[in-house]
Order: structure tokens, then sequence, then C-alpha cells
């Protein structure tokens, strides 16, 4: 599996910029999920408080408490978000595990030399289908900005249904794209991308999420509530989430959608989070 090196893909004068190790705090007595990413002086994940989230049960609805959440076999669907959030982990040594009704997940996380590696193993049955998302919610600010390849085939969902509709990198759905973020306006819309790397640009700072897995589909699953969800108590989030798989549901996965456990019984992937800094402002962007 390669590096990535991310650097500033924006228009103008050429960009001097520096690394920072990520340091990523985890919580595997509940659910495992992601409680810190900092790097560069800055928390990168967002949270909310959630007096439900410490008292999860499987089987419970999804408890938003920020963070990045380990959404797997699903994401939307049944069981909501999948799951290994609502289940304890455990930690030997350097690796996380959880075992779950149909399959077990391990995780290592190695961090050093300006970025984080995350490998992923999943074991089950040979055939058994899934999907899998990084489900990161971002502390962004009204100007970020997220970068991913023009003309990246993109599957827009409108709402909370499985119904998606065709469209390009990154001019769909709103003013401005899906990679602007803006201010709130009440909508939120997901949408999955078929592309294996994403930056997020937000002032000096970048974040910049890898996934490979060979012989498995990969994407980049975007998550962008301005207010507009849930309809009774709105809130803004962001999420910024590598995947395996191309939809949400994994109900709805047609062939090819969903990642498939080969007769070996195992699929392994990996995740890459780098972050840099701006050392001189850029011109013409």
């Amino acid at each position: 599996m390669s590096d990535v090196s991310p650097g500033f893909p924006v228009r103008g004068t050429p960009v001097s910029s520096v690394r920072s190790t990520p340091d990523i705090t985890t919580d595997p007595a509940h659910g495992g999920r992601w409680t810190s990413l900092r790097a560069g002086g800055r928390e990168w994940l967002w949270h909310r408080d959630e007096p439900r989230r410490p008292s999860v049960v499987p089987g419970d609805a999804f408890a938003d408490a920020g963070g990045l959440e380990e959404c797997v076999p699903t994401v939307r669907g049944v069981p909501d978000h999948g799951d290994a959030w609502s289940r304890a982990w455990r930690r030997d040594g350097g690796t996380e595990s959880v075992d779950c009704p149909d399959f077990r997940l391990e995780r290592r996380i190695r961090a050093g030399e300006g970025r984080a590696v995350v490998d992923y193993r999943l074991t089950a049955e040979p055939g058994y289908r899934f999907l899998w998302a990084a489900h990161a919610l971002l502390d962004l600010s009204e100007e970020a900005r997220i970068g991913i390849a023009d003309g990246a085939p993109v599957r827009v969902y409108p709402d909370g249904g499985d119904g998606w509709t065709p469209a390009l990198w990154p001019a769909v759905g709103t003013s401005g794209g899906l990679g602007r973020l803006g201010p709130d306006d009440g909508t939120a819309v997901g949408a999955v991308v078929s592309a294996s790397e994403v930056y997020v640009h937000d002032g000096p700072a970048a974040l910049r999420f890898a996934v490979e897995a060979e012989g498995q589909p990969v994407s980049i699953a975007l998550w962008r509530n301005l207010r507009g969800f849930p309809e009774d108590r709105p809130y803004r989030s962001i999420g910024v989430e590598p995947m395996l798989g191309r939809v949400f549901d994994l109900a709805a996965a047609g062939d090819g959608d969903a990642a498939c456990v080969p007769p070996g019984g195992e699929v392994r992937w990996r995740l890459t989070v780098v972050a840099e800094e701006e050392t001189n402002r850029v011109r013409n962007q």
C-alpha cells in the first residue's frame, strides 16, 4: 500500500507547507469512537453533547456525539450506523477489535513521520457483503473547502432515503458545488464520490484522508448538513468519510456496490491521514 503526500492543490503561487503528525485518541469502551484527531495545534473532530452515547447498546438508534465512528456493515439502514459503534471494543497491545454477530473487525493505528496509518482487518464467512465508513465529523469553518479530483462520479442523496441522482464532482446539488460549505442554509445533502482520497482545506491547514483496499470498491462519502437535519432540532455537522462501498445502505447495494469477503475469509484495508499547514499564503486561489 502506497504512502500519501497531500500538498495543497490550489491555483496560484506555489505553497510551502509543513507536515504535522496526527495524534489520534480512541475510546474502545464506547464503540471504538475516535474522540480526538489533533494535528498542527488544532482539533479536527467536531463534537456535541449527547447524553445517550455512554449507555448505548446494540439495536439503539444512533447517538450522534461527533468524533469519528466506525460504521460497519452499513451506514444507513439497519442497524443504524452499523453494528460496531454500539459495542465495547477490546485493546490488546496496539490492536483494537470488536466482535459483531457476523464479523470481527480489527484495527491498528500507527503515527509518525507526518502521517497516521490505520490498518483494518475484517474476518467473516466468504461471500459476506458489507460497507464500512470512517464516519468523521469535522470541526470546520464556513470557508472550508473539500477537494476531490474534478470530474469524479458522484451519487447525490437529497434526503435520508436510498434514492440518488448521478452527477460529476464538484458542480452538483448546491451553490458552488459540494466542495464549498458556507453558512447554514437549512439543507442536508449526502453524497458518495468514486474517489480514494479527499482533502479538507480550512484556512492555512489541510487534512487528507486516503483509503486503499485491493479488490474492493472504495469511495469518499460526504454529509453536508447545514442545519437541515434532524427536522425537529437541526444542527450543523460536516462528515468527510473514506469508505468501502458505493452506497449508504447495504440493503440498497447492487453488484459491485459493497465490499465482499473473498474465499480466504478476510478483507484488509488501510486508511492514511496526513495533515499539513501552509507556511506562506497562496495567491490567486
